[in-house]
C-alpha cells in the first residue's frame, strides 16, 4: 500500500489562505509546476531556498508513494527589467554590455544554476522547459485570448484587457487586491502609451529594431510577455487544471495574479488547485541587496570567500540551516545562524552513524512507532521541516543513551528506527552525510587550530618569518586564513 493513502497531507494554499487538505486531481499522481531563474546572473541565495523548499516537497511527495511530475521552467526570454512591460530584455542587455549572444549568457548561467543546485543535493525535475522553446505555443495562447475578447493589439503589440475580464472574473483574488483599489493608486496613461488602462500586461510586445531577441508572429516580429511563458509551459505539460504551482512570494504579484488570469480568459478553467509560496532569505536581519553590499552568493558560502562569514560552511549545512524554517517564515542567514546549523548537523550526522553500530537489548525506552507518526504528522501539516528535525533531534537524544547504556532499544526497533531516520534525514530533507564530502571537516578543523596555535605563537615570539611561512604554505595548499578581532579564521577555496 503506498504511504499516501495513510497519511492526511494539509497544505496552505494562497489562493484561499488557509490550510488544506490536499487531494490530487488524479489519485496517485501530483503535478507541480514551479517558477525558475531568468538566466542572466549567477543565481541568488533566495532563490535556493525557494527551489530548496519545493525540492523538499517534491521529495515528500514522492516518498509518500505518488508519481510526480515536477515542471520547472527556464525564462531566457521575455522577462524585462524592473518586471516591467517597457525596458530592456534581462538577457539582451547583459549580451549587449558582455558583447556576446544572447545565448550564451543563457548557456552560461544555466550551467552556473545547474551547478549550484546539484551542489546543494537538489534533484532534477521531470521536465526543464524553456521560454525560447515555447514561442509557437505562447502565440496560439494569445491567440485563443483575444478571440475570447480579453486581449488587444496595438502597433504590433499586444496587451491583456484587465477591466473586461475583471467584469466577469476575479483579478486579484490570489494577492487579495481590489482592481478598484489597484486603479486608484495608478497613474493616469499618458499620450505615449498603448494599453488601455495602467493594470492591463503584455502579452505580447513589438520588437524595435535594436531588440535582438525577437521571433515572427501574426502580429510582427517580437517576444513574449513574461508572464504568458509560464501559462503556456505548465498547461502544456500538466494540463488546464493542475495540483500545484509553487514559486516564490515576490512572485504572487503580478506575475502569479497575471497567470490565473490568462489561463482563465484562454481555457475558461481555474489553472491551479494549490498555490505554495515560499518565503524570503534575510541576511544579517536586513534584506539581501547587491547594491547595499548586503548580499552573499551560493559559492562565496561554500568557499568561504566573503567579507560577511567567518568561515566557509559545506553545502550540507546549508541546506540543513534552511530546512530548519519553514518554508513561508522569513529566514534570517548570519554567521551565528550557521554556526548552530553546522553543530546541529555534526551532531545529527553522529548520531547516524552511531544508529549503525548501536547495540540492542530486550526492551525499548524509546516508543519508535509513535515517534515515527510524529514525523509524518510534522510533515503532514505543511511540510512543517522545523518540527521535523526538532523530532528528529529527540530520536537523536535516545540514540546517544543507548550509546552510554543508559536506555535499551530492541532489534526490531533499531530497525524501524535506522530506516525512518534513513527516509527523512536523506530522502526527505535531502540531507547529505558526512561520507558524501564531509568526513574530514572535523580533521580539518583540529589540523587548523593547531597550525593557527602555531602561528599565533610565532607571532607573539616575533618569528615573524614562521609565522609567514605557515601562512604561505596555507595559501598554496588553497587555505585562506583571515585575522580579526575575535581571532584568526581559515576558508577553503
Amino acid at each position: 500500500m503506498q504511504l499516501y493513502k495513510n497519511q492526511t497531507l494539509s497544505v496552505h494554499n494562497s489562493l484561499s489562505g488557509k490550510k488544506e487538505v490536499f487531494e490530487p486531481i488524479n489519485e496517485g499522481h501530483v503535478g507541480m509546476y514551479v517558477c525558475g531563474p531568468t538566466v542572466y546572473s549567477n543565481v541568488h541565495l533566495g532563490n535556493c531556498r525557494t527551489f530548496m523548499s519545493f525540492d523538499m516537497i517534491f521529495r515528500y511527495f514522492r516518498h509518500l508513494g505518488y508519481k510526480v511530475r515536477y515542471v520547472r521552467n527556464i525564462t531566457d526570454a521575455g522577462h524585462l527589467e524592473d518586471d516591467a512591460d517597457d525596458g530592456e530584455d534581462k538577457i539582451a542587455k547583459k549580451a549587449k554590455l558582455e558583447q556576446i549572444e544572447p545565448m550564451e549568457v543563457v548557456q552560461r548561467y544555466t550551467v552556473d544554476f545547474h551547478n549550484t543546485l546539484q551542489k546543494f543535493n537538489l534533484l532534477p525535475p521531470s521536465i526543464e522547459p524553456t521560454a525560447t522553446g515555447h514561442i509557437i505555443e505562447q502565440i496560439e495562447i494569445i491567440k485563443e485570448i483575444i478571440d475570447k475578447g480579453y486581449a488587444y493589439e496595438v502597433n504590433g503589440s499586444v496587451y491583456f484587457d484587465v477591466l473586461k475580464f475583471n467584469e466577469t472574473h476575479d483579478y486579484g483574488k490570489l494577492s487579495g487586491r481590489k482592481l478598484e483599489d489597484m486603479i486608484a493608486n495608478t497613474r493616469e496613461l499618458t499620450a505615449q502609451d498603448e494599453k488601455r488602462n495602467p493594470q492591463d500586461f503584455a502579452l505580447w510586445k513589438k520588437a524595435e529594431p535594436q531588440h535582438i531577441m525577437r521571433w515572427p508572429s501574426p502580429w510582427g516580429d517580437g517576444f513574449p510577455g513574461w508572464h504568458l511563458e509560464c501559462t503556456a509551459m505548465s498547461t502544456k505539460y500538466l494540463g488546464d487544471h493542475f495540483d500545484i504551482h509553487g514559486g516564490g512570494m515576490d512572485l504572487k504579484f503580478p506575475h502569479h495574479e497575471c497567470e490565473i488570469a490568462q489561463a482563465e480568459a484562454s481555457s475558461g478553467q481555474t489553472p491551479v488547485k494549490y498555490w505554495l509560496h515560499a518565503n524570503m532569505l534575510t541576511l544579517n536581519g536586513k534584506k539581501m541587496s547587491k547594491s547595499t553590499g548586503n548580499n552573499i552568493y551560493p559559492s562565496e558560502i561554500i568557499s568561504g570567500e566573503n567579507d560577511i562569514l567567518s568561515k566557509a560552511y559545506t553545502p550540507a549545512v546549508v541546506r540543513f540551516f534552511m530546512m530548519q524554517a519553514h518554508y513561508t517564515s522569513i529566514l534570517d542567514l548570519s554567521d551565528e545562524a550557521l554556526q548552530a546549523s553546522e553543530k546541529g548537523y555534526h551532531r545529527l550526522m553522529d548520531a547516524m552513524d552511531c544508529l549503525e553500530t548501536l547495540g540492542t537489548g530486550n526492551n525499548s525506552d524509546f516508543d519508535v512507532k509513535t515517534w515515527k507518526q510524529q514525523c509524518y504528522d510534522a510533515m503532514n501539516d505543511d511540510f512543517n521541516t522545523p518540527i521535523l528535525i526538532a523530532n528528529l533531534f529527540e530520536a537523536v537524544k535516545h540514540i546517544n543513551l543507548t550509546k552510554e547504556g543508559k536506555e535499551q532499544i530492541t532489534e526490531g526497533d533499531k530497525a524501524l528506527l535506522q530506516s525512518t531516520m534513513h527516509s527523512f534525514v536523506y530522502d526527505v530533507l535531502g540531507i547529505e552525510g558526512k561520507k558524501n564530502g564531509n568526513d574530514n571537516s572535523n580533521l580539518l578543523d583540529g589540523v587548523m587550530d593547531l597550525l593557527i596555535g602555531l602561528r599565533n605563537e610565532a607571532r607573539a615570539n616575533k618569528d615573524f618569518a614562521t609565522s609567514d611561512k605557515i601562512r604561505d604554505e596555507l595559501t598554496a595548499l588553497g587555505i585562506q586564513l583571515k585575522d580579526g578581532k575575535d581571532g584568526t579564521t581559515f576558508s577553503t577555496n
